[in-house]
């Protein structure tokens, strides 16, 4: 068995910054009682001026007098963690959530995404795009992957006999031990796992218990861990709040491509689609602002999702200010991707139809794209409407033209070659338009596919209605 883990070491931090446009500015988190009030994290720009974790407040104001301090929101991380834990499971079944890390068991996911490297690629690639910082490993056990991602990023350990040889070396302090053994055993003299693997069972379980000794088996694999595994919720929901007041559309495109993006990455993990989602714009005073973004067909491309509403929210007339914005999924129908030909001549960068009728149908309004659909008037001229909902597909006796011919005209040149027919329509007396005509497809002189149609009865006389593409 094989175990991944994305050990996550500035999760408050990145889901801070992701929400902003990218700044070079000095950034800190800050919590703690109002009279100890203590760096929680730090940007590098605050980083390279001096300020760390763990820094009282003050000490940071006296080394630097500009930056910006947002206050650290245990809720709100959570949030993020488990939006990430949600983006995990698409790559594997089995998903579980430790401190500022998620877990996942890949052994059966290595026959679906490839080795090791591509998959670890793969995974770091997506982390990259959601705006996460990381450190990944692999080993056989869960406890031992988390304990390997915090001292060796991208670190792989496929079989239980190395994993004793690599985790040896790791201090004592750095193993994720319970802290008054590690302290105990730092005492003691013992630095590094290998030492402590080493000692007795026994002694070790009357001077710390059995908790150590428990936590050394799972770390090597002798004994199963207890996990709960994570489990992706049935709707979605985030917030994204802001310290300064949004006044134009235009300022809301970025913090709408990162909702849009982790709903992506959540339906990806659930395999399911969206139909239909709600933009709630918060404001300091009055009801939020709602839009809602609906489409034809269910779909999850983070593209599409973010094109369909940003060309609602560009349309919108903000009555207000905007200082959050919620985005919500409670609709979330399952996702059938569009069937592709294994000889597709389309250019490798094309939109795909079902895109492209949904952005424009974002930009241009409901009522702009329009479908045709057959009725039941067999009559050529009235025999296709136009509609703003699904087409409807239905099948004709013969094959009808591409070109329809507003009014009909009489077909010049040498008489053309019939190809299918004829197919009688005798229609229209309930309205006084009443017809009678015998319909032909042909092929003319110059090698033309044309639909044509002669009194009943006869071959001659050819009136042309229509051209074939």
């Amino acid at each position: 068995m094989s175990w991944a883990c994305l050990l996550l070491p500035q999760l408050a931090l990145d889901g801070v910054l992701r929400r902003r446009p990218p700044s070079d500015e000095p950034l800190v988190l800050v919590s703690g009682p109002a009279q100890a009030r203590i760096v929680h994290a730090a940007n590098a720009s605050a980083r390279a001026a001096g300020l760390y974790r763990g820094q009282r407040l003050a000490a940071a104001q006296a080394l630097l007098s500009q930056f910006t301090m947002v206050e650290h929101d245990a809720e709100e991380e959570a949030r993020w963690h488990r939006l990430l834990a949600a983006w995990a499971y698409r790559y594997s079944g089995e998903v579980g959530l430790f401190a500022h890390a998620v877990v996942l068991q890949v052994s059966r996911s290595l026959n679906l995404f490839g080795p090791w490297p591509r998959f670890e690629a793969l995974l770091r690639a997506d982390l990259k795009e959601l705006g996460f910082r990381h450190r990944i490993a692999l080993a056989p056990t869960a406890q031992a992957a988390y304990v390997l991602a915090g001292v060796h990023d991208g670190m792989a350990v496929m079989t239980p006999d190395a994993l004793r040889h690599a985790l040896s070396p790791i201090p004592v302090a750095r193993a994720r031990l319970p802290a008054e053994a590690a302290q105990g055993l730092s005492a003691m003299g013992i630095r590094a796992l290998g030492q402590l693997f080493a000692l007795p069972r026994a002694g070790l379980q009357r001077r710390f218990g059995s908790g150590l000794v428990m936590q050394i088996d799972r770390l090597l694999g002798d004994e199963p861990a207890p996990m709960e595994s994570y489990r992706p919720p049935d709707t979605f929901e985030q917030r994204m709040e802001w310290t300064h007041e949004i006044e134009q559309v235009e300022a809301l495109v970025f913090p709408l491509r990162r909702l849009t993006g982790d709903l992506s990455a959540y339906l990806a993990g659930r395999d399911g689609g969206v139909q239909r989602f709600e933009l709630e714009l918060e404001h300091r005073s009055g009801p939020p602002t709602h839009v809602t973004v609906g489409m034809l067909t269910a779909g999850r491309d983070a593209a599409l999702l973010f094109d369909c509403a940003r060309g609602r929210l560009e349309r919108l007339v903000l009555p207000q200010a905007v200082v959050a914005m919620r985005l919500v999924a409670r609709d979330l129908p399952p996702f059938v991707p569009a069937g592709r030909d294994l000889f597709d001549t389309r250019p490798a960068h094309a939109v795909p139809l079902d895109q492209l009728r949904e952005r424009l149908r974002a930009r241009l309004g409901e009522a702009s794209i329009q479908h045709l659909r057959r009725t039941v008037d067999p009559r050529p001229e009235f025999a296709q409407t136009t509609t703003t909902g699904v087409a409807a597909v239905g099948v004709a006796a013969l094959p009808r033209p591409t070109w329809l011919l507003e009014t009909p005209q009489p077909l010049r040149g040498p008489a053309p070659t019939i190809l299918a027919g004829p197919e009688r329509i005798e229609t229209g007396w309930w309205d006084g338009g009443d017809m009678r005509r015998d319909y032909y497809v042909v092929r003319t002189a110059q090698g033309q596919c044309a639909w044509v149609f002669c009194a009943p009865g006869e071959q001659g006389g050819w009136m042309l209605h229509g051209w074939f593409a």
